[in-house]
């Protein structure tokens, strides 16, 4: 064996096993497979031009020696981003422990109440400090969190104001620059027109519904939102808040002055700059916008025992249930980091939370009389860690410059310094001489910070915070170490068996990519610093764009976008604005297959095109007539086509390349979702297919972790007519020669999380992503072919095989009273978590095993599941106490004193033999998601509010 080879060490059968699996599955060799299961029209003639593998050992090396690159100088240029100090403790048992960062959405809540609390806390950390009654499980950043508040503002505009079609939102020029682009590219397409200008000057006029301001503004001025609010819920104007998540343990929270909507970003809590992200955005409101609040909400309810459980609340909300009548297309979230934030506070507490507060506001407060004393202009009359400065910038930068510091300067006359917790008296010290040798002035030596509050006595916190147990116990090293460890292993992951969830490809995350993004100099950068100052990411950025261009066919790539749901987004902004280039402003229909994820038709909405929806044949495939016959009729006005291949029903439908001529054809563009890209890579790609536009998600093919529901990169990779709308960034020169508005707040989006599809291709190279694809196909193959005669297949190819998953059926065990969900939690006894249920096909399992899994391991998921099988063929409709009704068993159910089930225990809790040696136990029993929708609760409330609902 070569110990050398990633690929060897990625892939999961072993050569042996492959031939095991090929024989069962009934071919001579995996080349015939490949051919038997994609059309050949699509293969591609040659490989992938890549550079050659490195071994683990030499990329780790390579990983070092690019971050030298990159120059940590002192960083206080704010704009939504800091230094932050992570507590180790965290670092170590969090975010560098797979059974947090490997695990999945918790769609599945019996084997997820670990998370689930750890975002239960996020949650209550953030409704604490805003003041508001509900705050969802995260964000992807700040901006997006704005333009998430502004639709739902205009979501839920009064009767009257519908009616009058009333459309305006105002916009402080003092919001941060990041999120009035954003702002200016979410806006449009859904009828919103904005309106920039001073808070002071707003005159609260009846063609207003909404406005946001921010909280300390770009410049560090703390206004007075309390006098705005009062006037604008006068006019019936309704008031989002964007509120710097330290700055609210000083200033009072925006809830209690009536804001409606307050986010931000949590990546003041503990996580890295990383060049711009991954950080956990928030978002709260009020319990009256409950159904139109974006993204996951994690809630309270029962159990079947009646103990209290948590689960994801109020679902059909969401994207993948009101499809193209949603208002957000937000899929994936920030749930790592979400965890990672919410930990911080459980650590630090409220004293310690105010301990970091004081000191970063007192820095300010010391740092401000500092330079008056060197005779400096500071104009914010309130403020809590920045200072606006009048003076020459351009002098001062050229000095800073050769210091090595980075302020932020806004024009020629102002520069701003943005403190934060790092900032020790010698850090304040160093920007003073900075400072007096602007000025050719004697520097001044602080030996002490100054202790005076410089907030608006109207503006400062009353209101107590996090006063609840869980953030006033876990305050030493060892007990947050055991509390953490406590709720991990609750958690079903990766690190203990197999999610073969279709559509989700949920791979090997190696450690090997993973061990970079903890180092000091990839954690450190900041978005908008100096391009000098980022070569390291520089280069990896542009070599990753280039391979990802290189693996699709395209031109170009943008990695902005943040998430799938978001590289969605970005790919129809950018078909739209080639349209509009043309002078086809009227092309605004979208056609979508019915078995399309949610995300589709919210999206294309989201970009002002109108869906029309076109049918799937009897085989599972996009209707070719039918959709000719659509796009002939819209032939005028049609933008774009979204599809997903191979197909959402696991299969590569042959005639994808009649279907991407019939839209051109017709003058539209095709956008194809990446969601399946496991099964292109190095066999076909969307360029040869004939797309002009797809996404993909480097949390799912290229190995980025699901991080418990995030995070997720979703770049664009287009085609050359689209080359020049790739989206830009206000700060940062990114994107086209006439680039759209910014998808997301940085202009790299979460470049941090990036460096592990660069390592992951790096290490695998052209032959070994090649081989990744092909053993991904046969593992799928394999898992069908030893289900067939326990569950049948619902689509395959024209010769009968599966892509990269399959779809299994169980809609006739309705006739046995089992339902789907049924398996789902059954499956939980024997140690795995379900595939995907009830998509596309409602009463289905979607089951895509990847490559990264062992013929071992697939045995015992199949094992399991035809021992499933036997035990449904056992029961009868009339027999609803059985095995399967009652699933899961948890530890305290069958080690009670009294079982009065009609089946044995070991039954119950050790259905096959390989369960006794690796038993995991779920944590409560089936939860009640009706009872907790009804009885909804999203906060670490306490036992007895719980009891009274």
């Amino acid at each position: 064996m070569n110990t050398n080879a990633f690929a060897l060490r990625h892939i999961g059968p072993r050569e042996e096993d492959q031939k095991e699996m090929l024989k069962t599955i009934g071919v001579s060799s995996l080349d015939q497979l490949i051919n038997e299961t994609i059309p050949d029209d699509i293969r591609l003639k040659k490989g992938l031009n890549l550079d050659e593998p490195m071994t683990e050992n030499e990329y780790l090396i390579h990983a070092h020696e690019l971050s030298k690159k990159n120059k940590v100088y002192k960083t206080y240029i704010g704009l939504g981003y800091h230094p932050t100090i992570l507590p180790a403790v965290i670092q170590r048992n969090i975010l560098e422990n797979p059974g947090w960062y490997t695990a999945y959405t918790p769609y599945q809540a019996e084997i997820a109440q670990g998370r689930l609390e750890a975002l239960l806390n996020f949650q209550t950390m953030v409704t604490d400090l805003t003041g508001m009654e509900l705050a969802n499980a995260s964000l992807l950043d700040e901006s997006t969190a704005v333009a998430e508040a502004m639709s739902l503002l205009f979501a839920v505009r009064e009767r009257e104001q519908k009616k009058s079609e009333v459309n305006k939102f105002f916009v402080s020029d003092n919001i941060l620059p990041q999120t009035l682009s954003l702002l200016q590219t979410r806006s449009t397409p859904i009828g919103v027109e904005l309106v920039v200008g001073k808070e002071t000057e707003f005159d609260f006029s009846s063609e207003y519904f909404g406005a946001i301001i921010q909280y300390p503004g770009r410049n560090g001025q703390v206004s007075d939102i309390k006098s705005f609010i009062e006037k604008a819920q006068a006019s019936q104007i309704k008031v989002a808040v964007a509120a710097d998540i330290l700055s609210l343990v000083k200033l009072e929270a925006p809830g209690k002055f009536g804001a409606d909507v307050v986010v931000g970003t949590t990546q003041r809590f503990g996580i890295p700059m990383g060049y711009g992200g991954p950080h956990a955005a928030y978002f709260a409101t009020k319990e009256l916008y409950k159904r139109d609040i974006p993204g996951r909400i994690i809630g309270v309810t029962k159990d079947a025992n009646g103990n209290r459980a948590l689960r994801m609340a109020l679902q059909t909300r969401e994207q993948h249930i009101k499809r193209d009548k949603a208002t957000s297309n937000i899929c994936t979230s920030q749930v790592l980091l979400a965890v990672m934030a919410g930990m911080y506070a459980v650590y630090h507490g409220p004293k310690g939370l105010e301990f970091i507060a004081n000191k970063v506001h007192h820095s300010a407060t010391t740092l401000a009389n500092a330079l008056k004393t060197l005779g400096y202009e500071q104009v914010n009359t309130s403020y809590f860690d920045t200072l606006q400065i009048k003076t020459d910038a351009k002098k001062l930068k050229k000095v800073a410059k050769e210091k090595k510091v980075n302020f932020f300067y806004p024009d020629d006359q102002t520069v701003t310094i943005s403190l934060n917790e790092t900032t020790s008296i010698r850090d304040l010290n160093y920007i003073i001489s900075v400072f007096a040798e602007a000025a050719n002035k004697e520097t001044i030596v602080i030996s002490s910070l100054i202790e005076e509050n410089q907030i608006a006595a109207n503006l400062q916190r009353q209101s107590e915070f996090l006063s609840l147990e869980v953030f006033n116990t876990y305050h030493s090293e060892t007990e947050l170490m055991r509390y953490i460890k406590s709720l991990e292993r609750k958690d079903l992951s990766l690190n203990h068996s197999m999610i073969s969830l279709g559509s989700c490809t949920m791979k090997l995350n190696a450690a090997a990519e993973m061990l970079p993004l903890s180092w000091f100099k990839w954690g450190n950068i900041h978005p908008f610093a100096p391009l000098k100052q980022a070569r390291g990411y520089q280069q990896v950025l542009k070599e990753l764009e280039d391979q990802l261009t290189e693996i699709t066919g395209f031109a170009a790539t943008s990695l902005q976008p943040n998430s799938g749901a978001q590289g969605e987004y970005a790919g129809l902004m950018v078909i739209k604005a080639y349209h509009e280039s043309r002078g086809d402003l009227h092309r605004d229909i979208c056609l979508i297959p019915s078995s399309a994820h949610g995300t589709n038709p919210a999206s294309a909405v989201m970009a002002g095109m109108k869906v029309v929806v076109t049918k799937s044949t009897a085989e599972g495939n996009i209707d070719v007539d039918d959709l000719r016959e659509k796009a002939e009729l819209h032939k005028d006005n049609l933008a774009a086509l979204m599809v997903t291949y191979p197909s959402t029903h696991g299969v590569y439908e042959s005639a994808i390349k009649e279907v991407t001529k019939i839209i051109h054809d017709n003058g539209g563009q095709v956008y194809m979702d990446g969601a399946n890209m496991n099964a292109q890579v190095g066999l076909t790609n969307p360029g040869n297919i004939g797309a002009d536009v797809c996404h993909l998600n480097l949390h799912k093919t290229f190995a980025i972790p699901h991080g418990g529901g995030g995070p997720g990169v979703g770049p664009i990779c287009v085609a050359k007519q689209l080359v020049p709308f790739l989206p830009g960034n206000p700060i940062v020169k990114t994107g086209g020669d006439q680039a759209i508005t910014a998808i997301s707040a940085a202009p790299f989006g979460s470049a941090l999380a990036c460096l592990i599809s660069y390592g992951y291709i790096k290490m695998l190279g052209a032959e070994g992503l090649t081989q990744a694809t092909k053993i991904a196909i046969l593992n799928a193959n394999y898992i069908k072919q030893r289900l067939q005669g326990s569950f049948d297949t619902l689509y395959s190819g024209e010769r009968g095989r599966a892509a990269h998953e399959m779809i299994v059926d169980c809609r006739a065990f309705k006739a046995n009273g089992i339902e789907v969900v049924d398996i789902a939690k059954r499956l939980m006894d024997y140690g795995f978590h379900a595939p995907t249920v009830s998509f596309p096909v409602a009463g289905t399992l979607m089951i895509e095993p990847t490559e990264s899994e062992s013929k071992a391991e697939m045995d015992r998921f199949c094992d399991a599941m035809i021992s499933i099988k036997k035990e449904i063929d056992s029961v009868t409709k009339e027999d609803t106490n059985n095995v399967l009704k009652n699933a899961p068993h948890t530890l305290e159910l069958v080690t009670s004193n009294e079982w009065l089930m009609p089946y044995s225990r070991e039954k119950a809790a050790f259905p096959l033999d390989y369960v006794k040696d690796n038993k995991f136990w779920p944590s409560v029993r089936r939860v009640d998601d009706a009872y907790g929708d009804r009885n909804l609760i999203c906060t670490c409330a306490p036992i007895e509010e719980y009891m009274e609902a």
